[in-house]
């Protein structure tokens, strides 16, 4: 059985990923968030008992804890993932739904957030801490590199690759292919039927630059 697991982050996120562990029966030991305003409150039954640097709860990691990092701001996530890496030597766990459906044959990094209803098929490979909505789908053969996160309902097709820290909104589709860049935004129910450049936002049917 899996460890108890301290999630460091109890906004949207960090709320998704209770769901998905509790889904399995995890234990979800507790949340740290640093917003004053949360600490020490219940957010769905699990308490916030202090702020992501606090040594009483950290220390538990790796022996006693696993941990989870779902803080909204990817820089935010890479920053905490880090200092857990350099000073507690460990990585976060993913948080997959019961009701999500990962093939055998895909590759998943770690600290990945799995959705319900979302589908990650044969070959397809995830870095680490990507956000893959519900009901999001990736194909076969389709890469995600790290930090990627892909909104309710989004479609990756075969053979797609997402470079680090690319946004996929809610409902689009990437077809079959196409390359997105790094940092790169596509616009909920965007079509992209061609390659999108780092940094670059693109909307519509067919999705094109803003």
């Amino acid at each position: 059985m899996q460890n108890p697991v301290i999630i460091l982050g109890a906004q949207e996120l960090g709320i998704l990923a209770l769901d998905a562990f509790q889904s399995n029966d995890v234990v979800v030991y507790c949340f740290l968030d640093d917003q004053v305003a949360l600490q020490q409150k219940e957010v769905n039954d699990i308490t916030v008992m202090g702020n992501t640097e606090d040594e009483n709860f950290l220390k538990l990691l790796g022996k006693k804890c696993d941990v989870f990092v779902a803080a909204e701001d990817t820089a935010a996530r890479k920053s905490l993932t880090k200092m857990l890496k350099d000073e507690y030597k460990v990585v976060p766990v993913n948080a997959i739904h019961k009701f999500s459906y990962v093939s055998e044959h895909a590759w998943l990094g770690h600290g990945n957030s799995v959705q319900a209803g979302a589908v990650i098929n044969s070959n397809a490979k995830v870095g680490d801490s990507c956000v893959i909505g519900p009901r999001a789908v990736i194909d076969a053969n389709a890469v995600l590199e790290d930090h990627v996160q892909l909104g309710a309902g989004a479609m990756v097709n075969a053979g797609v690759t997402i470079a680090e820290g690319a946004f996929i909104g809610t409902g689009a589709v990437v077809v079959s292919g196409v390359k997105i860049g790094k940092n790169a935004r596509v616009g909920a129910g965007a079509v992209v039927v061609a390659d999108v450049a780092a940094k670059q936002t693109v909307f519509g049917n067919p999705a094109k630059p803003v």
